[in-house]
């Protein structure tokens, strides 16, 4: 029966033209899924990590010995997203953040400011807008692509384990392969014995989303001089992100990453217990790509990252249609696999996702600045803890709502806390101070003025 329904999965993305690759990976997981195997990783099973090297640790011949190894290095963004939850149907990257630029146009001014090769990940939705915003940067162009494509997996239907239907959207039928593809991807476009050939042994990985993951010389140094195959940064785990996966050990001392959809229903309080599994994954990768090689050719290009069964519905928009599982990998999962693989924690500041208009409205005010050299930074004249802002899902959730009642983003640097309840919309020139509450339980909109200064 098994070997039936892989048949069934192969005839459908051999139609597709997708690589062989991408096939066998697929069924390597998709047998664990048919064997009843649920990707979970119980709490008796790991023990929680106590202390890592920490970044202000390292010393500045580590700097030193990164600024060295830069013609050895690569800059690769992981650029698949559309952005869906804020609205967007366009890549994310290309959403104006700051000083009128888009996540990719930064990108690629940091690269142009370091000399580094850039090197984007997208995917089928992703490439065509993404490689012409980039053609306005002629500096990027040398002899390495500026991209290759993550690939596309079937959706499983949840009852008879075969490929789902959805005729009046076929593309529903299919879904990435989560971002643990892209040591597989490196390898099917080519990119890998590409980079190989052009010298590239160092690659910085990291969300394009993420301001905060620029290339840093003194992790690159301490990464390159200990000959580490694999480093995953890390952060102090916060109530905020208690949600989210966490680092963790084997029975055996290997590092794994264990993310939530891998935790059992009767682990969760253990799994968000933040004093207990301290350090959090940011998605900022460091790989050595003749290790990676080396264990590709290994394991015949299947590195058996854990598998994360992720249960949706074939149409993610409507509740009620064909429930259906998705198989993905997640990229720093990949700690587990790489022998004498490691983790360092990094400071907060290399950890600046924005994944909701709230992140979005907090980048684009004056809490951040953009620096001579490209990076997003926390604005140092901010004294205060990190702002938290909680927008009106009703009216704020989408980045179009959000731009059409925010022209312009008031003054935050004063601002402890900003809730917002209720239609407003803000003129130029505002400036908020301390802890703001907006409420308007009318059903018009109400207008806050030009130049006010409003005080918690």
């Amino acid at each position: 029966m098994p070997e039936k329904k892989i048949k069934i999965f192969k005839s459908k993305m051999e139609h597709a033209k997708l690589h062989d690759i991408v096939h066998e990976t697929f069924s390597y997981y998709f047998k664990k899924l048919l064997n009843g195997e649920t990707g979970f990783l119980p709490e008796h099973q790991i023990d929680e990590v106590n202390s890592l090297t920490s970044y202000n640790e390292l010393d500045n011949g580590f700097e030193e010995f990164g600024n060295s190894v830069l013609k050895k290095s690569v800059v690769i963004k992981l650029n698949g997203g559309l952005g869906t939850s804020m609205g967007l149907s366009a890549a994310k990257s290309l959403l104006n953040v700051k000083n009128n630029l888009s996540f990719l146009d930064i990108i690629a001014k940091q690269a142009i400011s370091s000399g580094i090769p850039l090197v984007l990940m997208n995917s089928f939705n992703t490439q065509k807008d993404s490689l012409q915003v980039l053609a306005k940067y002629p500096e990027l162009q040398n002899k390495i692509p500026l991209d290759f494509l993550q690939s596309k997996i079937p959706k499983i239907h949840a009852e008879n384990f075969e490929p789902v239907e959805h005729s009046q959207n076929p593309a529903l039928e299919w879904c990435p392969p989560g971002h643990g593809e892209i040591y597989t991807a490196l390898v099917i476009s080519g990119m890998l014995d590409t980079l190989l050939k052009n010298n590239i042994e160092y690659a910085f990985i990291s969300n394009s989303d993420n301001l905060g993951a620029v290339i840093d010389y003194k992790i690159l140094g301490y990464f390159a001089k200990n000959n580490f195959p694999f480093l995953m940064e890390v952060a102090d785990r916060t109530e905020a992100d208690k949600k989210g996966g966490h680092l963790a050990k084997l029975k055996n001392g290997q590092f794994i990453l264990r993310e939530s959809a891998q935790c059992p229903e009767e682990d969760i309080n253990e799994f968000q217990n933040i004093d207990k599994h301290k350090y959090f994954n940011t998605n900022n990768i460091w790989v050595n790509l003749k290790s990676l090689k080396n264990i590709l050719k290994e394991k015949n290009n299947i590195l058996g990252l854990p598998m994360i069964v992720n249960k949706k519905t074939v149409n993610p928009k409507d509740s009620n249609s064909t429930k259906v599982f998705q198989l993905e990998t997640a990229m720093g999962s990949a700690i587990s696999v790489f022998e004498g693989a490691t983790a360092l924690a990094v400071p907060r500041t290399r950890f600046a996702p924005v994944k909701t208009t709230a992140d979005l409205l907090s980048v684009r005010s004056d809490n951040y600045i953009l620096t001579e050299d490209y990076k997003v930074i926390p604005n140092p004249e901010r004294k205060l803890k990190p702002i938290v802002i909680d927008l009106d899902s009703k009216f704020y959730k989408l980045v179009d709502d959000l731009t059409e009642r925010v022209h312009e983003a008031p003054s935050l640097i004063e601002c402890e806390k900003l809730t917002v309840k209720g239609d407003f919309k803000f003129g130029k020139n505002i400036k908020l101070i301390g802890n703001i509450e907006f409420v308007n339980e009318n059903n018009y909109q109400i207008f806050i003025d030009d130049g006010k200064v409003i005080r918690g």
